[in-house]
């Protein structure tokens, strides 16, 4: 068996992040934080910030709102915390990306990793149905990456109100 693959899910402000930096924080440091958020506007870019100062000097940051694979790719040895999917996700349907070959291209990435990985995302097929065509795509899209990201980790966490609920595997 690979290196451990773990994957968060959760829905908004449910502590998604919180608990996948905790698992990386019991490694031994240093600590990658692959981070796909844009600060496209003043309420985003406190929300990140917010998020770089709960951090602490032994984490990196690398930024990669579309290139997971390059971001990882970079890590080697060093655990990496991925946060998270659902932005990178947005991301590249605003980009017009091929989405399929980048979920294949990230699926290699992940099956040849040789630290752990946590990966956070959000559950959004437990919301109501979207009124537009975009919506609707990104939901089953995002609804199919959660699901082959899943079949693919070692454990699953859902996070419902700060408490999570292991889904597979064990912690």
């Amino acid at each position: 068996m690979g290196v451990p693959l773990t994957l968060v899910l959760g829905g908004a402000r449910s502590g998604k992040s919180r608990y996948a930096e905790s698992l990386i924080a019991a490694l031994p440091p240093p600590w990658v934080y692959v981070a796909t958020a844009e600060a496209g506007d003043e309420e985003m870019a406190v929300r990140i910030n917010a998020h770089r100062e709960r951090r602490g000097a032994d984490w990196r940051t690398v930024e990669a709102p579309r290139d997971l694979h390059a971001a990882l790719a970079v890590c080697g040895a060093t655990p990496v915390l991925v946060d998270c999917l659902t932005l990178w996700l947005s991301n590249l349907l605003l980009a017009e990306a091929d989405i399929e070959k980048e979920i294949e291209r990230l699926e290699k990435t992940l099956a040849a990793a040789v630290a752990p990985i946590v990966l956070v995302a959000n559950e959004v097929g437990l919301g109501i149905v979207p009124s537009f065509p975009l919506g609707r795509r990104f939901r089953d899209m995002h609804g199919i990456l959660n699901q082959r990201i899943a079949a693919r980790a070692d454990r699953v966490v859902l996070m419902i109100a700060g408490l999570p609920m292991t889904v597979k595997g064990t912690l």
